[in-house]
């Protein structure tokens, strides 16, 4: 077991916990980036969306990472905005929510770090 940290703010914090500054600073931060960000709708996952979805997902109900059943179907490479990669179905893969919310967005994090100078 790891023992506390000290935070910014002076607050002693057990390990694996956000201080409430930093829990204050992380919704901060998430609301920056959702004014800016398009509407789902926007970036295209309308009701078109939502019928390939249910057709992938039927073909495929588990999840490739664990198993269980599936209910999200995710792009292997993010699409950031390409039509074309965003149809392209050999870039879906059925994904539960843990592991969309936890595996995928670990990769997408890592993707990120590397990409930066």
């Amino acid at each position: 077991m790891k023992p506390p940290r000290l935070c910014a703010c002076g607050f002693t914090v057990p390990h694996g916990l956000l201080c409430a500054c930093q829990k204050k600073a992380e919704r901060e931060r998430k609301a920056r980036h959702d004014k800016n960000r398009p509407s789902a709708r926007e970036r295209g996952y309308d009701h078109h969306w939502e019928r390939e979805r249910a057709l992938f997902l039927a073909l495929y109900p588990y999840c490739r990472k664990c198993g269980n059943p599936a209910d999200t179907v995710d792009h292997i490479f993010p699409h950031r905005g390409d039509r074309a990669l965003f149809w392209n179905r050999s870039n879906w893969q059925p994904l539960c929510t843990p592991c969309h919310s936890r595996v995928k967005q670990r990769q997408e994090r890592a993707m990120l770090k590397r990409q930066r100078p």
